[in-house]
C-alpha cells in the first residue's frame, strides 16, 4: 500500500511561494501574541545557565510537538536548529529566523549525513544546536539515533527540554502538536545533561537513546504537573516566572 505524499509535496510552485511569504510572519506574530498573554515558568533552567557560564555548547532537545513556544525556551546566546528540507521545514525555518534562530536544513532520515555534519560543525564552532529527536515524521515521542550521534561526534551534552500549558489545544497531527491557549500558564522543564562518550559503541548508543527518551517523557509529565499548579512527588524546586 502506497502512502499518500505529504500535502506540502502536492502544492504547486505558486502555492508554495505564496505560503512562504505569508505563513512565517503570521506564525511568528501568533507565537509572540500568545506568549505575551502567558505566564511562563522555567523549571531547572540553572542547567543551561551553568553550561552558558562555562561557554560549553550543548544540544537543546525537545519533542516536535512542543515546537510552538520553544523559541522562548532557549536562554543562550546563539542557536541553530535542525529542520527538515521539505516545504513545511522551510516555513518553520523562516519562522524561527524571525526569533533570531538559524537553521541547518536536513534531518537524520533525509539528507542525514550532511545535516549531521552541519550540526557537529556548528557545535564545534560554539553554537548550540536544537534537535527534535522524534522529527521530522515520527514516530511520536520516539528518539531517533541522529541526536545521539551528534552528541558522540561533537562531545556536546544533550539537554532535554519539555513544555506544558495549563490550557492547550492538541492538534490531530502525527506529533500531537501542542498549542497553548492565551492567558494560560506555561512551563519549560530542563533535564540534566546527557553525555555520550566519543568511543561509544552500538550498545551504549542505544542505551543513551533510550535514556534520552525516558528523560523527555519524565520531563513532559513534570512540566504538565507544574503547569496545573502541583509539585511532582511533593518536591520543592526553584521555578522562576516571567
Amino acid at each position: 500500500m502506497h502512502r499518500r505524499p505529504p500535502r506540502s509535496l502536492l502544492l504547486s510552485d505558486r502555492e508554495q511561494n505564496l505560503s512562504v511569504r505569508i505563513v512565517p510572519p503570521l506564525a511568528s506574530a501568533l507565537i509572540r501574541l500568545t506568549r505575551a498573554t502567558m505566564r511562563l515558568r522555567y523549571d531547572g533552567r540553572e542547567v543551561v545557565e551553568e553550561l552558558a557560564a562555562r561557554g560549553r555548547p550543548y544540544i537543546h532537545a525537545f519533542w516536535h510537538g512542543h515546537l510552538f513556544l520553544m523559541p522562548y525556551s532557549y536562554l543562550g546566546r546563539r542557536i541553530t536548529i535542525m529542520i527538515s528540507a521539505h516545504h513545511d521545514g522551510e516555513l518553520i525555518a523562516r519562522t524561527m529566523r524571525r526569533f533570531g534562530h538559524e537553521s541547518i536544513r536536513g534531518s537524520t532520515t533525509s539528507g542525514g549525513a550532511a545535516a549531521l555534519r552541519g550540526a557537529v560543525r556548528a557545535l564545534r564552532e560554539g553554537w548550540d544546536v536544537g534537535f527534535t529527536p522524534d522529527g521530522p515524521r515520527g514516530p511520536r515521542h520516539q528518539v531517533q539515533v541522529g541526536v545521539i550521534a551528534a552528541a558522540r561526534l561533537s562531545g556536546a551534552p544533550i539537554v532535554p527540554v519539555a513544555f506544558a500549558a495549563s490550557r492547550r489545544r492538541v492538534l490531530g497531527s502525527w506529533d500531537g502538536f501542542v498549542v497553548p491557549m492565551p492567558f494560560s500558564r506555561g512551563v519549560f522543564s530542563y533535564g540534566d545533561p546527557l553525555e555520550v562518550p566519543s568511543g561509544a559503541g552500538e550498545e551504549r548508543l542505544e542505551a543513551s537513546r533510550r535514556e534520552l527518551e525516558e528523560r523527555l517523557a519524565r520531563l513532559t509529565e513534570r512540566a504538565g504537573m507544574l503547569a496545573r499548579g502541583s509539585e511532582p512527588d511533593g518536591t520543592k524546586v526553584e521555578v522562576r516566572s516571567v
